[in-house]
């Protein structure tokens, strides 16, 4: 079975920094595309980032350009998310997910709905105090 595992969350004061990491296991696939994505309290969720392993391409929705950088150590098969000048409004719950089969690298990536259940990770607590 798939296994996503988040972590790095915690709490941070505004203007600081942390770095998410999403281990995966139990992969049989050769491509894979992973999504960061996350919830605050009462919202949606939103999709944040996304990294294609073929070839490092990259997508990042609106909040996240020019203070997150997703990146992904293949070997390893962990996408890794670096969250800079972090933002009150940044917190939320973040959750990774994996597209198995990914062609082209799209805005699709960044829709909740387009990932199966089966392949979501946990979430990981970021807080982020004024």
């Amino acid at each position: 079975d798939v296994q996503l595992q988040a972590s790095g969350g915690g709490l941070v004061q505004a203007g600081g920094s942390l770095r998410l990491s999403c281990a995966a296991s139990g992969f049989t696939f050769d491509d894979y595309a992973i999504a960061w994505f996350r919830q605050a309290p009462g919202k949606e969720r939103e999709g944040v980032s996304c990294i294609m392993s073929r070839d490092g391409s990259t997508i990042y929705a609106d909040p996240a350009k020019g203070r997150f950088t997703i990146s992904t150590d293949n070997a390893r098969i962990t996408v890794y998310l670096q969250m800079d000048r972090l933002k009150p409004e940044d917190t939320a719950v973040y959750y990774c997910a994996v597209d198995p089969s990914p062609r082209r690298l799209s805005l699709l990536h960044l829709n909740p709905n387009y990932y199966e259940d089966e392949y979501w990770g946990q979430g990981t607590q970021v807080t982020v105090s004024s």
